[in-house]
């Protein structure tokens, strides 16, 4: 309804005149503007001690109507004024009072509603001069005073009449504060307490402001600073003396500043913290649970990871878990764009992987490797993996990839409908990576295909294709669950359908490829004379006369297989696949080396 704010009659703002000499009163006690003038001696001495007379019975007068009363019948004792009328807020509105034993003109009450919490001029029929005076305490309009006078008052006369108008408002608070207590039941002893209480309680919103203002300066310069989870617990430590955590939404530490750190961090049961979670997002703000006061990062909803206070003691108070509000705010902001950040690196990092499985210009693939950081240049391997009870969707995918790049396999990571495939710059340990997915999936129903070295992007889409075989070697074993090399798979590489004349080729290659290099530089016959022997059942006598040779040349010649090949005969394995190599390059490649 009205403006509580202090006016001026005499600025500018307020549409009076510039000169304070030919404008209306307007002085008020909230603005608290430069103190009246002294009055000069003579007769607005007296009017000014009848008015310091009058301001004591005004501050001892409890009822507002009162006092305003009061003030109206003593206008006359500050100079020719005139009381024309008087308002008192009551409810948001302003209540007349009769002014001199009559109702002031219609016109007056329309004027004063206009100003709306500002002093202003007032045109009353036969009174040259008049105006409205907002009577303003600290926080609010309190009422209004009209005053009208048959000539131009004087400035000994206008110093009078703002000293009662300022002592008037003052009044007037007061009545308004006593009023208040007598609503609010509060006994009239208790008006002191009262304010001192006000004071301290002023003291500590000045303070608790100045503490959440030191919270979100420091946490938004950690966030701007770009320190992640680290920078966020150390200063969510630094701010409450706690020790500070980040989880994420699994239960697996990713920071924590603040001494009493265990080691090893204990390894989280995946249902209980389900239920955790579950019961933490039901609750608004931080949840103590147990030793800890625990809060979610969850940027429009999702479940990023979980900050927390360790506070055995329970010495956590109101500014502790105001800082861990903010501090999820915070970290919140960091993970939402480091998730943004990743989602666009992952993209890139699949389109790539898809396009080298699938085939791609060698000279791109450089360029956009380089673009994403990846080094395309060195040996890689193709890894498929498959889980039995996962599907392979990007949860899957992702913690393959967590896994792999703990174990320092830098990969590019692409899914398919039943399987992950990382382009990876690391041949897995025997056993590394299988163990690994195992311990993070909760189960060992899974297998993984890993296929021979490539050196070109060239060579990455039949690499692919023997990291299947691979994998379907492993599962329809007799152990289905663990890890295949495919350069380890001897005669099971070229079983099955799917097979190529490169296949082929390589697997004779790596078996008797030396063989058949020594033979093609020394003109010699050792792989026929090992096809021979194969054909002969390792019999010597039966070789040897095929060969129309003697059993001691035969004899030499086999030891020298041995050599040069680096296989044992009398091993069964390297013998069965020896056997096989000399079959195809005898009958699929036509023995011709």
């Amino acid at each position: 309804m009205a403006d509580s704010r202090a006016h001026d009659p005499y600025s500018r703002s307020s549409g009076g005149e510039s000169d304070p000499s030919r404008s209306g009163l307007g002085l008020s006690v909230a603005a608290a503007p430069a103190e009246p003038r002294p009055p000069p001696p003579g007769q607005a001495v007296r009017g000014l001690d009848d008015l310091t007379g009058l301001s004591h019975t005004l501050l001892d007068t409890s009822d507002e109507a009162e006092i305003l009363g009061l003030a109206m019948a003593h206008v006359a004792a500050a100079g020719p004024y005139s009381a024309e009328a008087g308002y008192i807020e009551v409810g948001g509105d302003l209540v007349a009072a009769p002014a001199n034993g009559r109702l002031h003109a219609s016109a007056v009450d329309r004027r004063v509603r206009e100003l709306a919490g500002h002093d202003g001029p007032v045109t009353v029929r036969g009174r040259p001069w008049g105006r409205a005076f907002g009577l303003r305490g600290l926080q609010r309009l309190h009422g209004y005073l009209v005053v009208t006078s048959d000539s131009e008052p004087t400035e000994e006369e206008r110093f009078l009449l703002a000293t009662l108008v300022r002592h008037t408002a003052a009044a007037l608070s007061l009545a308004f504060a006593h009023r208040r207590q007598r609503d609010d039941s509060v006994e009239l002893h208790r008006v002191r307490e009262e304010r001192t209480a006000l004071q301290r309680q002023l003291i500590s919103v000045m303070a608790e402001q100045a503490y959440q203002r030191a919270v979100r300066t420091l946490l938004t310069d950690v966030a701007a600073a770009g320190g992640g989870e680290g920078a966020v617990t150390r200063a969510l430590h630094g701010l409450t003396g706690l020790p500070a955590l980040v989880e994420d939404r699994f239960g697996r530490l990713r920071s924590w500043s603040g001494p009493g750190r265990p080691d090893p961090y204990p390894e989280p049961d995946p249902v209980r913290q389900d239920e955790m979670l579950q019961a933490v997002a039901r609750q608004a703000g931080p949840v103590r649970v147990k030793d800890r006061l625990i809060t979610l990062v969850r940027p429009h909803g999702e479940i990023l990871g979980v900050l927390a206070l360790i506070d055995a003691g329970g010495e956590a108070g109101e500014h502790a878990v105001l800082a861990l509000e903010h501090a999820a705010t915070s970290l919140a902001l960091e993970l939402a764009h480091l998730r943004r950040l990743a989602e666009v690196e992952l993209r890139l990092h699949r389109e790539l992987a898809d396009d080298l499985l699938a085939g791609t210009d060698t000279a791109s693939a450089y360029a956009r490797s380089e673009a994403i950081g990846h080094d395309l240049h060195r040996r890689h391997f193709i890894v498929v993996v498959r889980w039995s009870n996962r599907t392979a969707d990007d949860s899957f995918a992702e913690t393959v990839g967590r896994v792999a790049t703990a174990l320092g396999m830098r990969s590019l990571q692409t899914r398919r409908s039943d399987h992950v495939i990382l382009v990876t710059d690391a041949k897995p340990r025997a056993r590394a990576l299988y163990e690994a997915l195992a311990l993070e999936t909760g189960t060992q129903s899974g297998a993984i295909g890993v296929s021979a070295p490539c050196d070109s992007p060239n060579d990455i889409p039949r690499r692919y294709q023997e990291a299947q075989r691979a994998l379907e070697v492993r599962r329809h074993s007799r152990e289905g669950s663990g890890t295949t090399f495919f350069d380890e798979l001897g005669l099971y590489r070229i079983l099955g359908p799917g097979n190529d004349y490169r296949q082929l080729e390589a697997f004779v290659h790596e078996w008797i490829g030396q063989l058949i290099d020594y033979d093609s530089r020394h003109h010699a016959t050792m792989v026929d004379t090992l096809t021979r022997y194969f054909d002969c059942g390792g019999n010597y006598d039966e070789t040897a006369a095929s060969l129309a040779i003697h059993r001691s040349t035969l004899r030499y010649r086999l030891q020298r297989i041995r050599d040069i090949s680096g296989n044992d005969l009398a091993n069964v394995e390297d013998r069965l696949n020896l056997q096989v190599a000399t079959r195809v390059w005898k009958i699929v490649l036509g023995g011709s080396g």
